[in-house]
C-alpha cells in the first residue's frame, strides 16, 4: 500500500497561507490574523451572494413562480379534464351506435329466420294435407 500524499498537500497549503498572511503584515501576527478574518468574512459575503435565493425580493419572487406554476397547473387539469370528458361521449356515442348496429342485425337474422321457419312449415304441412 502507498501512503496518501494527501496530508503532504493539505500541510504545505496550509504553511504557505500562514506564510502569506505574515508576510504580508510585516511579521506582525495580530495583523496577519485580523487581515485573514478580513479575508475569511470578504469570502463568505461573496459565496451567500452568490447563492440563489438570496437577495431581499426573492421570497416575492419565489411566491410570484409559485403562484404561476399553479394557474398554469390547473389549466393543464381543466384541459385534461374537458378532453377526457369528450372522450367519454365520444365513446359512450360509439357504444350506442354499435349496439344499435349489433340488434339490427340480430333482428335481420332473427326475420329470416323466422321467414325460413314459416315456409319450411308451410312444406312440410302441404304433406301431410296442410295448407
Amino acid at each position: 500500500m502507498s501512503k496518501s500524499r494527501m496530508p503532504l498537500v493539505l500541510g504545505l497549503g496550509a504553511a504557505g497561507g500562514i506564510g502569506y498572511y505574515l508576510y504580508s503584515a510585516g511579521g506582525n501576527t495580530k495583523a496577519a490574523q485580523n487581515k485573514f478574518e478580513s479575508d475569511v468574512h470578504k469570502a463568505t459575503a461573496d459565496i451567500k451572494s452568490a447563492l440563489p435565493g438570496s437577495s431581499p425580493d426573492a421570497s416575492k419572487k419565489l411566491g410570484q413562480a409559485g403562484s404561476e406554476a399553479g394557474a398554469k397547473l390547473d389549466k393543464a387539469w381543466q384541459q385534461a379534464d374537458k378532453q377526457a370528458s369528450q372522450a367519454r361521449h365520444n365513446a359512450e356515442a360509439y357504444v350506442k351506435d354499435a349496439k344499435a348496429e349489433a340488434l339490427k342485425a340480430v333482428d335481420k337474422f332473427d326475420k329470416t329466420v323466422e321467414d325460413g321457419a314459416s315456409k319450411a312449415k308451410s312444406g312440410i304441412s302441404s304433406w301431410f294435407g296442410g295448407k
